[in-house]
């Protein structure tokens, strides 16, 4: 029955056909341009005096603001050190002990290796801990905003504690 009925309206003999496409319906006319369309919109925007989209400067920075873009940030920047270390390991010359020995003889103090260590454990560590808070989000829980705030804290600790942690002992 779908068949005929398909076939009919094709060939333009269904009483039931509908006057005017659902997808033309909204569409813009052909005869404009985008930039005319650009302009009305803005001339609209001004006529009912919208603002502008907010900037991120006028926002109150927050928690949970800070949160994601730093797991976004130390993710980045994850994939980019390991990508450059791997393509490093398979193009330069010379084998890990020797860059290691070059280390080595750079002769540089505790304090910085330290600060070295601690340099790289803590975005490891923030993303592996912000990691698992976004797997608890994922299955519906802590999305009331005291538990937001308390797990982000949280996180921000733990990642602390390990990164310190791993710098002395390593």
């Amino acid at each position: 029955m779908a068949l005929l009925l398909r076939t009919l309206a094709r060939q333009g003999m269904c009483v039931c056909r509908p006057q005017g496409s659902v997808l033309s319906r909204h569409a813009a006319p052909m005869g404009t341009t985008a930039k005319e369309e650009m302009n009305k919109f803005w001339d609209k925007n001004t006529r009912l005096n919208r603002p502008m989209s907010p900037h991120i400067s006028i926002y109150k920075w927050s928690v949970p603001m800070m949160m994601s873009i730093t797991h976004r940030g130390t993710g980045v920047g994850l994939s980019g050190a390991i990508s450059a270390f791997a393509i490093a390991a398979l193009v330069l010359p010379g084998s890990y002990p020797h860059y290691l020995d070059l280390i080595h003889s750079l002769s540089v103090g505790p304090f910085l290796i330290g600060l070295t260590k601690f340099g790289i454990a803590f975005p490891v560590s923030f993303h592996t801990y912000n990691g698992i808070r976004h797997l608890y989000w994922d299955v519906g829980k802590g999305f009331k905003i005291p538990e937001v705030y308390g797990t982000g804290y949280t996180v921000i600790g733990l990642s602390v504690i390990t990164s310190i942690a791993v710098a002395a002992f390593l």
